[in-house]
């Protein structure tokens, strides 16, 4: 791709659909060459197992250009269901030239983002731990393309408000480590009549902060969401550690801040 015959290739990852910046991975950059060899390892935190049925992986190598924009060399794409767990699959792929992304997605299924959360109830604190330990692919909320998100969670129904608790706000990022505990303080028994509803934001100086995404874990939810809430129930004083995927829908009530 340059003057000298050489290129400067980097590799860059995105699951597709919803190819964002938040799903973005990279390579380092690599010098005049045009046979580079990186044995780096990228990691994808909070992959679900409909997402290995359903996305695919878009593997592109680009030349970094200093001046300009930085160009396209070809690209590879492999469907997340050729995979199995814990196994090493290795792939020898021609690159082609750039694929179209389509467009017509389904946006109903709109994804903000994943949250890894633990749950534990304590018999030792007679009280519910929950651990908000980091998101990932958070949907970009700011000019920059970033987002400072911090997280709330409320156990429900709260009547006088007492139950809400805050991350500390991580700065410029759209995949934060938080490594928060949490305890509420509440029997076992009462447990089953509660949900915990857990939001992202985005920090905002000097105007209302924004609302990223949000889960509800309880009795009342479905799949993932029901089946974590109800292993923490069954298992005392065992930690048990989810992802869940975010959405834009929540209660009402949430969307205060």
């Amino acid at each position: 791709m340059d003057h000298n015959g050489l290129a400067d290739p980097y590799v860059k990852l995105h699951l597709l659909p919803g190819a964002s910046k938040a799903n973005k991975l990279r390579t380092k950059t690599l010098r005049n060459t045009l046979n580079p060899t990186w044995n780096e390892t990228l990691t994808y935190y909070g992959i679900t197992d409909e997402d290995m049925i359903r996305k695919t992986l878009r593997i592109s190598v680009c030349d970094e250009d200093k001046f300009r924009h930085n160009e396209f060399i070809g690209e590879t794409r492999v469907p997340l269901k050729k995979l199995k767990p814990n196994h090493t699959k290795t792939f020898s792929i021609c690159l082609e030239k750039q694929l179209p992304v389509d467009k017509t997605e389904d946006k109903s299924l709109e994804e903000r983002g994943r949250i890894l959360i633990s749950l534990k109830y304590s018999s030792q604190k007679q009280g519910l731990l929950v651990g908000i330990v980091r998101c990932a692919h958070l949907a970009a909320m700011d000019a920059n393309g970033y987002s400072d998100p911090y997280v709330k969670t409320y156990l429900k129904p709260d009547v006088d408000k007492k139950s809400k608790h805050k991350t500390a706000v991580k700065k410029k990022t759209l995949n934060p480590e938080f490594n928060e505990e949490f305890c509420y303080e509440i029997k076992h028994g009462d447990l089953a009549k509660k949900t915990l509803e857990v939001t992202v934001w985005d920090y905002d100086i000097g105007k209302s902060n924004d609302f990223i995404g949000g889960v509800v874990l309880g009795i009342h939810a479905k799949g993932e969401r029901l089946k974590h809430w109800f292993d923490c129930l069954k298992n005392k004083d065992k930690r048990i550690e989810r992802w869940h995927t975010l959405t834009n829908e929540l209660p009402g009530a949430a969307l205060s801040d």
